[in-house]
């Protein structure tokens, strides 16, 4: 199926759940703690934390440290789920994105790690980690990181999908930030659809290499097919799950969404 085919399932898929809502309290809360442990692991994890789904749910949830594992790795872990309340917060209201705010959520996800210069803009340049790829002068973050923020604060016609994998390819293309962009890229994605009424959109660890592949093609060769394709599917199969549980939870689905979610 093509992207023009998909983007089509998703939004209709966006209906159905639109017609459950408000989802129950309940299922709003179960949600959020399945798919906050789930993106904090994954998104983690791509980075090279190794935590498992389950390790990480005890550290988010308990507060409890797990043996053989580093003090950065339960910092990360903790700062996450720390970014991600963040990200609710700022879903939850239509106030525009700030530069200020993005600063705040990069220093919640570097919290207690090295290098401790949460929220400040990288001064050296870099390059992508095994690659020639030279991301921009770090003279040109400021300028770049405000014209960023205009754009997303911007009226646009793309799907809301594809305008939130641009927006994470955006971020991640400037690079603003020393370490940590890969995570607050995804925070954003993830800001992105939630405020377009979507779910969240993980993107797992075991399809890390192809993520890279497809951000390399976009970053490189200007070709976005392959991280649109990725996000959508991440995207296609929260709105299953979801509308699962809303409907495990008494929501009532025409016929074709039930078949649709199986």
């Amino acid at each position: 199926m093509d992207v023009q085919s998909r983007l089509i399932q998703a939004t209709t898929a966006k209906g159905w759940l639109d017609d459950c809502r408000p989802l129950p309290a309940l299922v709003l809360r179960e949600l959020h703690e399945r798919f906050s442990v789930r993106l904090t692991h994954h998104s983690t994890a791509i980075e090279g934390n190794t935590l498992s789904q389950s390790e990480t749910q005890i550290v988010i949830e308990k507060g409890m440290t797990i043996a053989g594992h580093s003090l950065r790795e339960h910092l990360e872990v903790v700062g996450h789920r720390d970014a991600l309340e963040f990200v609710m917060s700022l879903a939850n209201n239509s106030e525009a994105i700030s530069e200020r705010s993005i600063r705040e959520l990069h220093s919640l996800v570097m919290r207690g790690q090295e290098p401790a210069d949460g929220g400040a803009y990288r001064t050296l340049n870099v390059m992508a980690a095994g690659t020639e790829y030279r991301y921009p002068d770090s003279l040109h973050v400021p300028s770049l990181m405000q014209d960023y923020v205009a754009w997303w604060n911007s009226a646009t016609d793309l799907h809301p999908i594809l305008w939130a994998s641009e927006a994470h390819l955006r971020f991640v293309t400037i690079h603003p930030f020393r370490d940590g962009n890969g995570r607050v890229g995804r925070l954003l994605l993830n800001l992105a659809l939630i405020r377009s009424g979507y779910p969240m959109a993980v993107i797992r660890n075991e399809h890390r290499s192809h993520y890279i592949d497809a951000l390399a093609e976009a970053e490189k060769a200007d070709n976005c097919a392959a991280l649109e394709a990725m996000i959508l599917d991440a995207v296609i199969a929260s709105l299953r799950e979801v509308l699962g549980v809303a409907h495990s939870a008494g929501c009532p689905l025409p016929p074709e969404a039930l078949v649709w979610v199986g």
